[in-house]
């Protein structure tokens, strides 16, 4: 039975949708994986979405599905992308996990792998922050989780700005949200994908 991965994010420009489907890609790397990707809903009015321009960005991936909550129970490992808020993940993503509380009565997601990536404006916006605060949620949850290993070297690169930390890949935006993920860091998140993938295979087999 094929190893079922969800790759769960919210992305308000782009930039974490374009990480989210580059880690989907490194999971689909590992033979008998299933993996799908999914939005969490948006609370941003459309009026604020669109005055601010990321209604246009977000057009680009409304055609995903929006995940339910009791959904995160059918996957084997679930690898959550969210854009940074002030050191946290974004309140999408909060009010998404804030209603997963019948998993946790019932023990849904115990012993499922869990990863996170990220994204922030600068250098030092919380990007470790906001996956290692995101950590907690996951181990309340009772899952397994994983990061980035040594491994993956590309984190280390001092030839470049650059995301990318043993919690999990990530992305640098720019404040006025212009820079796109880089190579460097899109081989970092489908390493990620790729290394998930395989671990949850292993504990599932």
């Amino acid at each position: 039975m094929a190893t079922k991965i969800q790759v769960v994010f919210y992305s308000m420009y782009g930039h974490i949708h374009t990480m989210a489907e580059a880690v989907a890609a490194g999971a689909r790397e590992v033979a008998d994986t299933e993996v799908t990707v999914w939005r969490v809903p948006e609370l941003v009015p459309d009026e604020v979405l669109e005055k601010s321009g990321a209604k246009a960005r977000q057009a680009a991936f409304a055609h995903l599905p929006v995940i339910a909550p009791e959904q995160l129970a059918e996957a084997d490992a679930i690898i959550f992308g969210t854009p940074t808020r002030f050191g946290n993940m974004c309140a999408q993503m909060r009010n998404f996990l804030d209603q997963t509380g019948g998993l946790w009565m019932k023990g849904g997601l115990i012993g499922k792998v869990g990863s996170v990536f990220t994204s922030t404006a600068t250098q030092h916006g919380g990007q470790e922050s906001t996956i290692l605060s995101f950590h907690t949620t996951l181990l309340h949850q009772g899952m397994v989780i994983v990061g980035v290993p040594y491994s993956e070297a590309r984190q280390m690169t001092m030839a470049e700005i650059t995301g990318g930390s043993p919690y999990g890949s990530s992305t640098l935006t720019g404040g006025d949200g212009s820079r796109q993920p880089s190579e460097n860091e899109l081989a970092i998140a489908r390493f990620q994908g790729r290394h998930v993938a395989q671990i949850a295979a292993k504990l599932k087999g």
